[in-house]
């Protein structure tokens, strides 16, 4: 995927007023050869569907959302097995396409999972809540400190051999809490509130740092947007006042699919974005993994921290439009997609012209019956019969040198 790295909007000098997401700084953290975090622009990743004991299969749908932009791909290995299989996934990777970076994600009782899969993949994916199992007890009351200790003791011992070996071996670990598999005595101690988990993940947080590793990513990860974006803004005020600086994975988990989860994963991931919070993201779909790619990119476009694609400004069309502003919108787009880091404005009249063009590269506007005027800037260039409109937008990019074939 073609790729502007660290775009932002321009910002007038004399308005006051500053239009450029300033991201919290976080230490930078390599997944094979991606970083997350320190100043590099927000990574995109998902998550394949595919059973991890299907190799081939495995393998190809790797392929598939890496070549689409996925720039970091998590797998699932809920057993020894599967984590064995990941050795061949990488090898067979490598052999019929390339390396691409992995994450292993494990969940109940992982130590083995984790320390077998840790082998074979550039970063651990552990859930707090179910990395070391406590058995629900709904009759049991509240847990005293010497309890709350004795499980937090046994979940550093279980940690140890895990944090030893990333660290060793330069490999990343992620910290995800999830919502709605807090561990029970997080619930009793804290309640189902974004402080337990944030609490949840500054324990394991302070468990790693205690043996010396920082190779960390935080995410904390709930279906209901209030809920996340409490959290993150808790745990970035925690880290804060302790001297943290670990970068972000932002979610939404069980967003749903068509319209409502791309609308409900966009509200909770754009927001903080916008904060200047987040350092990788993932768009969860019920839908094929490779159509949470082109979400993410939106998103990161919307916001001005990426750009890959041409950036479109259009009218909504009123009365005042002199032309069918949807078909030539699409003309336009069809002719000059390939052309990454233009902005390029279809504007349906004069008034809602060059003045509300958002400063773009080039403007494709409609000024009188039959004729369009294409500017440069706010200049204004020439006026032409509409009928030649798209021809002569992209005979002006040529002449300017910006013009290159897809």
């Amino acid at each position: 995927m073609q790729t502007l790295e660290n775009y932002q909007f321009r910002t007038s000098p004399n308005s006051g007023f500053d239009t450029i997401i300033h991201r919290r700084k976080t230490r930078p953290i390599s997944v094979g050869n991606i970083i997350i975090g320190g100043g590099h622009p927000v990574v995109v990743q998902s998550m394949i569907n595919e059973d991890t004991l299907n190799v081939e299969g495995a393998v190809a749908a790797i392929r598939r959302l890496h070549e689409i932009g996925c720039e970091i791909v998590r797998v699932t290995v809920p057993s020894i097995v599967h984590a064995k299989a990941l050795e061949h996934i990488n090898k067979k990777l490598i052999q019929v396409y390339q390396r691409v970076p992995l994450v292993a994600d494990v969940h109940h009782n992982g130590m083995k999972i984790a320390l077998e899969v840790a082998k074979h993949v550039d970063k651990v994916r552990i859930n707090p809540g179910l990395y070391v199992f406590e058995k629900p007890n709904p009759t049991r009351g509240e847990y005293t400190q010497t309890e709350f200790d004795e499980i937090g003791d046994k979940i550093a011992n279980t940690l140890n051999p895990l944090v030893t070996y990333l660290k060793d071996q330069g490999k990343a670990l992620r910290i995800g809490v999830n919502h709605g598999s807090l561990a029970e005595r997080m619930l009793f101690t804290y309640g189902d509130t974004p402080e337990g988990m944030v609490e949840s993940a500054l324990e394991f947080i302070h468990i790693c740092e205690s043996l010396g590793f920082y190779n960390m990513v935080i995410s904390l990860k709930s279906s209901r947007v209030p809920v996340m974006l409490a959290a993150y803004r808790l745990m970035v005020k925690r880290m804060d006042d302790l001297g943290m600086d670990y970068p972000l994975h932002l979610g939404v988990t069980e967003a749903g699919d068509g319209e409502y989860g791309r609308i409900k994963s966009t509200a909770g991931i754009g927001t903080l974005l916008a904060e200047g919070i987040g350092d990788t993201i993932r768009i969860s779909l019920t839908e094929a993994p490779e159509k949470e790619i082109p979400v993410c990119y939106n998103v990161l476009q919307a916001l001005g921290l990426r750009k890959t694609m041409v950036e479109y400004v259009a009218c909504p069309s009123c009365g005042r439009t002199l032309f069918n502003l949807e078909e030539v919108l699409h003309k336009v787009r069809e002719a000059t997609k390939h052309l990454i880091g233009l902005d390029i404005a279809v504007m349906g009249c004069i008034v809602n012209g060059p003045g509300e063009m958002a400063d773009a590269d080039y403007g494709y506007v409609g000024k009188q019956a039959g004729y369009i005027s294409l500017y440069r800037g706010r200049e204004e260039i020439k006026k032409v019969p509409e009928c030649r409109g798209v021809q002569e937008l992209i005979e002006l990019i040529k002449n300017d040198g910006r013009w290159f074939e897809p």
